[in-house]
C-alpha cells in the first residue's frame, strides 16, 4: 500500500487573497465554492495535487523547509518579471550570463519559491 499525495498546505494569514495570488501564477481557478473571507482555499491544479491555503492566526517567521519550484511555459526571465508585477518580490537571484540557474521570489505573504529555467531557455542554451 502506499499513500497518495492530496494537496499541498500553505499557511497563511489571507487564505483567499493569497490563493487569488497563486491561482494568477498557475493560470489555475480556484475552486467554484471558494469565497472571500474562506479560511480555507483551493487552487485546482491541472494535474497533481491542488495547492490548499489555510488561514492560521501565527505569521511566518523563518525560510521555508519546503517550497514550489515554477518552470515557465515562457523564459524564466519574462516568468520573473510577470511575477514581479502580480506582487512577488525578488528573494535572491541566482541567474547566470551563460542563462543558468534559477530565481528566488517570495509570494505577498513572504513565502519563497523557485523560478526555473523554461524548456525553451534549456534548449537555447544546450544548442
Amino acid at each position: 500500500m502506499v499513500s497518495v499525495l492530496q494537496n499541498v498546505a500553505i499557511d497563511c494569514a489571507d487564505a483567499y487573497g493569497l490563493a487569488r495570488f497563486w491561482s494568477e501564477v498557475t493560470g489555475r481557478p480556484l475552486h467554484p465554492d471558494d469565497r472571500p473571507g474562506d479560511h480555507e482555499v483551493q487552487v485546482l491544479l491541472a494535474e497533481g495535487p491542488v495547492l490548499y491555503f489555510q488561514q492560521v492566526p501565527e505569521p511566518k517567521t523563518v525560510k521555508n523547509r519546503l517550497h514550489l519550484c515554477l518552470r515557465p511555459e515562457t523564459s524564466r526571465d519574462a516568468e520573473v518579471a510577470r511575477l514581479l508585477g502580480l506582487g512577488a518580490s525578488l528573494v535572491s537571484d541566482h541567474r547566470h550570463p551563460d542563462g543558468t540557474g534559477w530565481a528566488v521570489l517570495a509570494d505577498p505573504e513572504g513565502n519563497e519559491f523557485c523560478v526555473l529555467r523554461s524548456d525553451t531557455d534549456r534548449a537555447a542554451a544546450a544548442g
